[in-house]
């Protein structure tokens, strides 16, 4: 619990600072007079005075603000030129992007350094979606998906590889979504309806990639060295049933101890079928093997890695915004909607996973922020943006009133968005969930 507010004060601590930083430092850039630098909302708790601004902690540490002289069209003014208002609309355009442009410039750095300390991946990410098995009584086998299908498209969106289909995928739980196909050089359509799977409500079909698990080592006098297994052997199937991954080969053999299985493995391009019977270890059977996935490890240069970190960021810049779409048209749940309980808890898991999985988590958190705070909603930067360019429109500046109105319904928008993503939070926790006598 303890590691998890840890993590959980670091994360939003350092995003919200970054954020607020780009904010302030272009205003000084611009001669703007910087009034107050928060980190939190409400209440100052602690703080210090350098000139004119106040830099300060305070009670809600749900986000931050820089305050700036003239900022707001009922704020005291002077005219003098150090005040917000008093600046052109480029300039003040500037102020107001620097801050999700800082989280956006944030999420590059921490992923290039995350990539560039190197990492074993799975070897199928960047091929093609080719179709190694599908799930028993999955949406994938209903819809008619076999094996050796080439997946093309998802919602008419093309996918290139394993990664991006899985994204493509994630993303559109309980919806009806065609996905296009080429079947024995034939192109086809079918309609499919994915799984919600864990408590983030991750779309799921049950497709798995053509890879398959090997043998790393054997213990000496266990059951698979007896049976004739050798290192580097690959293993295909258990009882005919398909193994993709590590955990199904593990699982598969730990359910029948003590009872004969046959043993799929290719072993030189050469496929042989191998009788051995698991050992009873505690309660599961086991056959003295070590096993691991088909893996590919990446160790690039910093310049390799800042191209990686690029490119990975621009994808999920694509998925965020369809996304934000998806809601739109309702193609996308609001139940994928994390808030600040969700991100503790992954923060508290990601630390536990060591520091890499930490920065990775807060990649992907500050590009969420930075692009979703240029969304055109009054309250958010985008907003402020947005009222200036329609003030441009105009060739006039609204008035005090009509911004007020204008902020008021985005504040509105702000709070509905935080009721649906906290009770999202909360359906996750299971004691809480278990007292929603209405789900």
């Amino acid at each position: 619990m303890l590691t998890t507010i840890v993590a959980f004060i670091f994360v939003l601590g350092v995003l919200i600072f970054v954020h607020e930083l780009g904010h302030y430092l272009m205003a000084k850039r611009l001669g703007v007079r910087v009034l107050t630098f928060s980190l939190g909302f409400g209440p100052r708790i602690v703080g210090f005075r350098r000139g004119d601004t106040d830099y300060c902690l305070s009670a809600i540490p749900l986000g931050g603000y820089v305050k700036m002289a003239g900022e707001n069209a009922d704020d005291p003014r002077t005219g003098r030129d150090d005040e917000f208002l008093s600046k052109s609309k480029w300039q003040r355009f500037q102020i107001l992007i620097m801050g999700p442009a800082m989280n956006v410039l944030l999420a590059v750095v921490l992923m290039t350094v995350v990539l560039m300390r190197g990492a074993e991946v799975p070897a199928y990410e960047d091929r093609p979606p080719l179709v190694g098995a599908v799930v028993a009584g999955s949406p994938a086998e209903r819809a008619g998906i076999r094996p050796g299908d080439l997946l093309i498209s998802v919602a008419g969106h093309d996918v290139r590889t394993w990664g991006e289909f899985f994204l493509a995928i994630g993303t559109r739980a309980n919806r009806l979504v065609p996905i296009s196909l080429v079947r024995e050089g034939r192109a086809a359509t079918v309609e499919v309806t994915p799984n919600a799977e864990t408590r983030f409500e991750i779309g799921d079909i049950g497709v798995l990639p053509d890879v398959h698990p090997h043998i790393q080592s054997l213990v000496p006098g266990d059951p698979a060295e007896l049976a004739g297994f050798r290192r580097g052997d690959i293993v295909l199937a258990v009882n005919g049933q398909a193994i993709i991954f590590a955990r199904q080969l593990s699982d598969a053999i730990a359910r029948y101890p003590n009872q004969p299985i046959r043993v799929e493995v290719s072993r030189g391009g050469v496929r042989q079928q191998i009788p051995v019977t698991p050992a009873l270890r505690g309660k599961k059977g086991v056959i003295g093997i070590q096993i691991g996935d088909e893996l590919k490890t990446i160790q690039p240069g910093p310049l390799q890695a800042l191209t990686m970190s690029l490119q990975r960021n621009y994808q999920f810049s694509g998925l965020i915004f369809q996304t934000v779409w998806g809601l739109l048209t309702r193609e996308t749940s609001p139940k994928q909607l994390m808030g600040p309980v969700a991100i503790a808890q992954l923060s508290g898991e990601y630390a536990h996973a060591g520091w890499m999985a930490l920065l990775t988590l807060m990649a992907s958190i500050s590009l969420n922020l930075g692009l979703l705070n240029l969304l055109p909603i009054p309250v958010l930067d985008g907003g402020h943006v947005f009222i200036m360019a329609l003030e441009g429109l105009a060739r006039r500046d609204f008035s005090a009133r009509v911004k007020e109105k204008m902020l008021l319904a985005g504040f509105v928008i702000l709070m509905a968005l935080m009721v649906t993503v906290i009770y999202n939070d909360l359906t996750r926790i299971q004691w809480i969930n278990r007292l929603m006598f209405w789900r």
